[in-house]
């Protein structure tokens, strides 16, 4: 039963600590403090993955495969984010400079 508080109180205290940082990252810096700290993705896989190997019922296995997909889904979408917005940074290739010589 304590257990369940304690994991209870550690979830909120992060999520509150989470939205205060969040909330204070200017606009126009947001995407990129997002995108390069994407190892905060995978480290919340490696602990969805980590429940799901401690699940013992079939509740807890649907959760945590769900845990799985979404972590992976998150992990996935933070580098192609990432893919995305450095190519803006990439000069443009002319297509027609090759031809023309």
């Amino acid at each position: 039963m304590i257990e369940g508080f304690t994991a209870l109180y550690i979830f909120m205290l992060s999520a509150f600590t989470g939205y205060e940082v969040i909330s204070r990252v200017p606009v126009i810096l947001h995407t990129p403090l997002m995108s390069g700290s994407n190892f905060v993705h995978g480290i919340v896989l490696v602990g969805a993955m980590i429940a799901l190997g401690h699940a013992e019922g079939t509740l807890e296995l649907v959760i945590g495969f769900f845990a799985v997909t979404l972590a992976a889904g998150n992990a996935v979408g933070g580098y192609v984010a990432t893919v995305r917005m450095l190519e803006m940074f990439q000069p443009k290739k002319d297509a027609d400079a090759g031809a023309a010589s």
